[in-house]
């Protein structure tokens, strides 16, 4: 009877699982998800935001990162290079300058653009007048038939025009200043033209290197080719030239020769007019000795000497 008032005990064993949505392990991988996205809307600006040649270079370094860095590739290590799409301005692609770089051309980087572009736009005026004094040699019947004895060319002082004497036509009355008629009307042709440019204007005469009988002790080349060079100025002028472009006059005697094998062909006997680029004109007006035989010029450019002489 006793036995049977007992009660049978029953032990109940729990088995505690995952935690269904309750537990933590997806909270991981939502945080991994979002770092994934993150990253990849950031390659998408990244992509969107640099340019192609940008693009091709990145793409080139991640195929061989050590022989790019090892070429001092763009962007290699240099802490001073301009970053494509950097900066503030996010929108722009050229590049932008890091913080405390001054993105401000400096004044003698301007001041030498500016002269460039000067030197440039002088030089085409230059080449336009000789266009014209070659065009106007042509259309003239009384100047086509001398254009062999007219040589033009650029050199390092500007526009150089040179009249030259010929074997069987020469400009002067032999050992004289007194000019040909045909040379005047050459002198007088090119004055004309002379006023377009502002260019201040250089005159030279030359001879051969023949001497006059009584040598250099008396009247010689120096005086014979001072005095052309002046004859030939006031023709200059009676052509229509302003004397006041006229900067320099000077005889320079055999001294500078036009065919250095033949000291005595009569190409030698010429006159040079140079039309002045800037930067000889203030060479000249800063120093008037330092450039007294500014007409080696021949020599420094290359002579422009017929064929056959």
């Amino acid at each position: 009877m006793a036995d049977e008032g007992l009660r049978p005990i029953i032990v109940k064993r729990i088995k505690k699982g995952g935690g269904g949505h309750h537990g933590g392990a997806w909270k991981i991988a939502y945080a991994d998800f979002v770092t994934a996205m993150m990253a990849f809307f950031l390659l998408m600006w990244l992509l969107g935001s640099t340019a192609k040649g940008d693009l091709n270079g990145i793409a080139e370094f991640f195929k061989t990162p050590l022989k790019v860095a090892m070429a001092g590739g763009s962007g290699s290590g240099d802490a001073s290079s301009i970053l494509p799409g950097g900066g503030k301005d996010l929108t722009r692609q050229d590049g932008q300058l890091r913080r405390g770089q001054n993105d401000t051309p400096s004044k003698k980087t301007t001041q030498r653009a500016a002269k460039q572009e000067a030197q440039r736009i002088e030089m085409e005026k230059l080449k336009e007048l000789k266009k014209r004094i070659e065009e106007a040699i042509e259309a003239s019947p009384s100047l086509s038939q001398f254009k062999k004895q007219l040589l033009l060319d650029i050199t390092t002082e500007g526009l150089r025009i040179q009249i030259v004497d010929e074997k069987n036509r020469p400009m002067f009355a032999l050992a004289k200043a007194d000019l040909q008629p045909y040379t005047r009307d050459i002198l007088r042709e090119i004055g004309k033209v002379l006023n377009d440019v502002p260019n201040k204007i250089s005159l030279s005469g030359h001879t051969d290197a023949t001497p006059y009988a009584t040598g250099e002790k008396r009247y010689s080349n120096w005086e014979l080719s001072a005095d052309r060079a002046n004859a030939s100025r006031r023709e200059l002028i009676a052509g229509g030239m302003d004397e006041s472009k006229l900067l320099r006059v000077v005889g320079l005697s055999s001294a500078v020769l036009l065919d250095k094998e033949d000291p005595f062909n009569p190409i030698n006997r010429r006159i040079s007019i140079i039309v002045m680029n800037k930067e000889t004109e203030e060479a000249i007006e800063k120093d008037s000795g330092a450039l007294e035989v500014s007409t080696d010029a021949d020599v420094k450019e290359g002579l422009a000497i017929p064929a056959g002489k």
